[in-house]
């Protein structure tokens, strides 16, 4: 008898190819592909653990704690999300990993409650998985308010707010240190982006093309070597095995204050994974529905709950590896059910973590440039779907884009309201996303000749009207005055709408 696997072949025929999400690829290929994965997220996993036990001055021991509770979980999460069992997981390429925006509620918290921070954030985020899960089905509906010129606006700010982030790996990732934005850095930064770009004109058509990420972070990281810039410590000292302990760090406890904290944060976290998940969708060329975005916060708020017991913090959609998706074409989500496999060995094994922390972070920035840069080009492209020239959507477009970027270009923005606001409004994408959907609603929605009242009709519905005789149906109506002649468009339009119910854009 054969033995199962952990990947279903998803047989195709001349007639019914397989999906490319559902492609099993080749180990030869898969497991670059999902070592690129691995390498796309791993700073930004590991980075809120440790910033939040620096500032709690935990140990080394407890800091590998912390950051191998948090492979596990985003592992775990990840498979879930990929596989989609039971009706949980989105059934895509998406990966799932501790939120950055835990990281200033956590430390807020930390000057008020001392020692005692951990066992009553770990609480809160119990709370907030269970809430996520059950809020899934109610939240999954929002999709409807998500239209081309709002899905577009928002993936491409997903992308515009993490160049940034490069450009901070680039020089250093750590602007305390003394070497942050040195000639070195930048030029080791500027050699990987080289090198990537160059395998990628070379290697055109090839399957080394789709690893050419991977390729010049292996590159980079050996440049770096002579230069004095990869950390061996860390490799030397790490233990061979690693089990996470349920509660190592005591009870969970439950307070309001934290509790309703960290809901905010859940509910930010969300809106972004929602965003996350459009954008890969699209990039996948498998649009996203409600049944699939139920399904993802589902794999999500058990995430988030299992890191609480576990050690980790709240759980969300990496907008990094989506843009790896678009940049290497590689869509199988089978690909990324490994690098989730392999995030939970990292975190039982902490020495292969070790490995792929060996890689320095200005060559992390430099590879970083390709991938966040091509989610903005998933961006432009859906909004090419939206009208743009005439109307609303470009007013759209504009202000959720300026609204989504404020925080970017200036932390401290919304320093001054208060903190639930500016816990909401300090996150770029969570504002815009905001913004997008408020705007879509009051100008293409409510109101007298709102351009969902108006939207263009089918070319089937046109071919229609002509076998109808117009001066039965329709008003005869002319005129050479462009500002009357749209008026006369829109009169029409709306009489075609009344005509033909079932009409839409």
């Amino acid at each position: 008898m054969r033995a199962p696997t952990l990947f279903t072949h998803h047989r195709s025929t001349p007639a019914h190819p397989a999906h490319p999400a559902d492609e099993v690829l080749p180990m030869r290929r898969m497991i670059p592909a999902a070592l690129q994965h691995v390498a796309s997220m791993y700073a930004g996993l590991a980075t809120p653990p440790l910033i939040i036990g620096g500032a709690l001055g935990l140990t080394a021991a407890q800091l590998t704690t912390l950051l191998a509770a948090s492979l596990v979980v985003a592992g775990l999460a990840t498979v879930a999300q990929t596989l989609r069992l039971w009706g949980l997981g989105a059934g895509l390429p998406v990966t799932n990993g501790v939120s950055f925006a835990v990281v200033s509620p956590v430390l807020a918290a930390s000057v008020s409650q001392g020692q005692d921070t951990l066992p009553l954030v770990f609480g809160a985020t119990l709370v907030a998985g269970a809430v996520c899960f059950l809020l899934a089905p109610a939240f999954c509906r929002l999709l409807r308010f998500f239209p081309p010129v709002v899905s577009g606006s928002v993936i491409t700010l997903v992308g515009l707010s993490l160049l940034p982030v490069a450009g901070e790996w680039a020089r250093g990732g750590d602007p305390e240190s003394s070497g942050f934005g040195s000639t070195s850095n930048l030029a080791l930064a500027a050699g990987t982006l080289a090198f990537t770009l160059l395998l990628h004109r070379l290697l055109s058509g090839r399957f080394l093309q789709r690893v050419a990420i991977l390729l010049g972070l292996i590159a980079g990281t050996a440049a770096a070597v002579p230069m004095g810039k990869v950390d061996f410590h860390h490799l030397s000292q790490a233990p061979l095995f690693a089990l996470p302990e349920p509660f190592a760090f005591g009870a969970p406890q439950f307070e309001a204050p934290v509790i309703a904290t960290m809901l905010v944060v859940m509910l930010v976290s969300m809106t972004e994974s929602t965003a996350s998940l459009i954008a890969v969708g699209t990039v996948v060329d498998r649009p996203v529905d409600d049944r699939v975005i139920a399904g993802s916060l589902r794999a999500q708020g058990l995430g988030t709950a299992l890191g609480g017991a576990l050690g980790a913090f709240v759980s969300c959609a990496y907008a990094q590896n989506v843009g790896l998706v678009a940049i290497s074409r590689i869509r199988s989500r089978y690909a990324v059910t490994l690098c989730g496999a392999i995030l939970v060995l990292m975190g039982l094994v902490p020495v292969l973590g070790s490995l792929v922390a060996l890689v320095p972070m200005p060559v992390l920035g430099g590879a970083a440039v390709v991938f966040f840069g091509s989610i903005t080009v998933a961006g432009i492209r859906t909004l090419a779907k939206a009208s743009l020239a005439t109307g609303h959507n470009g007013i759209i477009v504009s202000v959720t884009l300026a609204f989504g970027l404020f925080p970017v270009a200036s932390a401290d923005f919304y320093d001054r309201l208060p903190t639930p606001v500016t816990m909401v409004l300090g996150s770029g994408i969570t504002a815009g996303c905001l913004v997008a959907v408020l705007l879509n609603l009051l100008l293409n929605h409510f109101g007298r000749g709102s351009e969902a009242n108006e939207s263009h009709i089918p070319t089937a519905q046109v071919n229609a009207f002509d076998g109808i005789n117009s001066q039965a149906h329709l008003p005869r109506v002319q005129s050479d005055n462009a500002d009357e002649s749209e008026h006369v468009a829109r009169h029409v339009t709306r009489h075609a709408h009344r005509r033909f119910p079932d009409c839409h854009q």
